[in-house]
């Protein structure tokens, strides 16, 4: 029986698949703002990628804090609130009067939520 070659597959790492997929999933969101009408709400929506993906991101990072050095969540922790708030916020400037859509409430929501999960985690 010959030995395993160097090159022979290992098994994938499911965070780095999870991250991956996060990304072609984001990437296939921006990639399709291009067919969205050019009207008011089209533009709305094609102006509010960027906010929605960080919200994702961010939503997606404060999941995986526990892998920071201990005095690098504070710092994480920090940074994810600040980018929760600087997305909220610019995506209700955006939307004004009409309100944000309620799937990107939703996101804001999801986010806020990992955030207060973690503060907990690191208080305990």
């Amino acid at each position: 029986m010959a030995d395993r070659d160097e090159n022979t597959a290992q098994p994938l790492d499911a965070e780095r698949l999870t991250w991956a997929v996060l990304l072609g999933r984001w990437t296939d969101f921006a990639r399709s703002a291009v067919a969205l009408p050019d009207d008011e709400a089209g533009r709305r929506l094609r102006d509010s990628l960027a906010d929605l993906i960080g919200l994702q991101a961010v939503w997606f990072a404060l999941t995986h804090l526990d892998e920071l050095d201990a005095e690098e969540r504070a710092l994480g922790l920090a940074r994810a609130g600040v980018l929760i708030d600087r997305h909220a916020s610019a995506l209700a400037k955006r939307y004004g009067d009409a309100g944000v859509p309620e799937q990107a409430c939703e996101l804001i929501e999801d986010a806020q939520a990992a955030l207060r999960r973690a503060v907990r985690t690191l208080e305990s």
